[in-house]
């Protein structure tokens, strides 16, 4: 798995770009960066799963792990998910209710910060 950060234009939000497997292998490295982020403080992030083929349990774990983490410090989690399959398991476990899902970065940071 490749996580690529970069900070988004308008500078309120950190974008981590995720490629590869999210799962038991690729999970702990997402973890690690976005603790690291968040002790950077930046509160605001973006999970970019476009690169993402598949995502299992574990990866799910993550995603919500790395949601608590920036919610206890007043931030926020925006997940973009523009692949089907990917986009389905988040709605089979019902995390759709619990992320708000995006089909592009853009459309993540158009709101601006909550």
């Amino acid at each position: 798995m490749q996580i690529v950060t970069h900070p988004h234009r308008d500078g309120a939000w950190t974008v981590l770009a995720v490629s590869g497997e999210l799962d038991v292998v690729g999970g702990p490295d997402l973890r690690r960066q976005v603790v690291r982020e968040v002790n950077e403080g930046n509160r605001h992030l973006v999970l970019d799963l476009t690169g993402v083929d598949f995502i299992d349990s574990f990866g799910l774990g993550v995603v919500v792990g790395a949601l608590k983490r920036v919610r206890l410090l007043d931030g926020d989690l925006r997940v973009v998910v523009p692949e089907p399959r990917v986009r389905r398991v988040f709605e089979v476990c019902d995390l759709d209710r619990v992320f708000d899902l995006h089909a592009t970065v853009e459309s993540a940071v158009a709101t601006g910060v909550s």
